[in-house]
């Protein structure tokens, strides 16, 4: 078990605060659903369905949800709504269960890859560089050597936020000049990170999306340049969504998983929203494992996804 592979107390009342609004709003919305029912019939399911849509679980995701839940109701012949909440848990427990990987072992790495190369993508605003940043101090206080490379060099501000990330995390980060040609800045940060003995390496991407097909370009050129020092590198494409933007985030993941393979997820600003369902639709329609969820602005706010304590979160604790 790793350093940071259990789940404390104080990240169970993280995630408890920062998925209240979710929380709050979903139950909300199924109270009225089910108001004046005493039995689960097709009503009620299609007012749930409607609750799921408005939640951002997204359409996909409910159809599947619902289909769980007329086949319970088919084989129990009779399901009260108050059981309703019970077997809803149950289901989005085990459709996570299903469509992702092994919890995140904290913040731990693989021993077997040294450094371990992080390429972080996504679009402009949606907490990419601060992401970095705050993975960057996880990693340093479990007790890595961490380098970053500004490779979104199409941004001032970026490179700019990146920096400051830096000094206040206190590690090392390899810039060039406005303009630079990403790759390059990749292929000096693996390089040095290399030659200093790093353990991980955040390699921070432009967000652009107006042209898959240069996004495209340039994000194989990246990994191309970089394998020249590494040649396995990267070894994890994470891809940065806003939660708070609801299904805009499923359109981005779109975009990137057709122009990049995208291997891991980090879902942001979930504290500030109602719309928390969204991780359960990502989740379920991309098959990729959500790594990360963020729930705050501090360096201690973002946490690593456990599908267990989510689903507790979000319906609270079994008596």
């Amino acid at each position: 078990m790793g350093l940071f592979s259990f789940f404390s107390k104080e990240k169970k009342e993280s995630l408890d605060k920062g998925l209240e609004k979710t929380k709050e709003s979903f139950f909300g919305k199924i109270t009225r659903a089910v108001a004046g029912k005493s039995k689960v019939d097709d009503e009620v399911l299609d007012n749930l369905e409607e609750v799921l849509v408005t939640s951002d679980v997204g359409v996909d995701t409910t159809l599947n949800i619902i289909k769980r839940i007329e086949e319970r109701v088919a084989r129990d012949k009779y399901v009260t709504t108050s059981e309703l909440n019970g077997i809803l848990r149950d289901e989005i427990a085990s459709l996570l269960t299903e469509n992702n990987t092994n919890d995140t072992e904290g913040f731990d790495l693989p021993a077997t890859k040294t450094p371990y190369v992080i390429m972080v993508v996504g679009v402009n605003g949606v907490g990419k560089t601060t992401t970095i940043g705050k993975l960057a101090y996880q990693f340093k206080k479990a007790g890595k050597k961490v380098y970053l490379g500004a490779a979104d060099t199409f941004r001032a501000a970026a490179v700019e936020q990146l920096v400051i990330w830096s000094e206040r995390v206190g590690v090392p980060i390899v810039k060039q000049q406005m303009g630079s040609d990403p790759a390059s800045v990749a292929f000096d940060t693996l390089s040095s990170a290399v030659a200093n003995q790093a353990d991980v390496v955040l390699i921070d991407t432009a967000g652009r999306l107006h042209n898959k097909k240069g996004l495209m370009d340039e994000l194989s050129k990246i990994k191309r340049v970089m394998q020249k020092v590494i040649p396995d590198a990267p070894h994890d494409v994470m891809l940065v969504l806003d939660g708070s933007t609801g299904q805009n985030a499923f359109e981005q993941a779109k975009q990137f998983t057709a122009a990049t393979e995208v291997t891991s997820m980090a879902i942001t600003k979930l504290d500030g929203t109602a719309k928390g369902g969204v991780v359960i639709g990502i989740s379920d329609q991309f098959k990729i494992p959500v790594r990360y969820i963020g729930l705050g602005e501090g360096m201690e706010d973002l946490q690593p996804f456990n599908r267990k304590e989510f689903v507790n979160s979000l319906f609270g604790e079994r008596k």
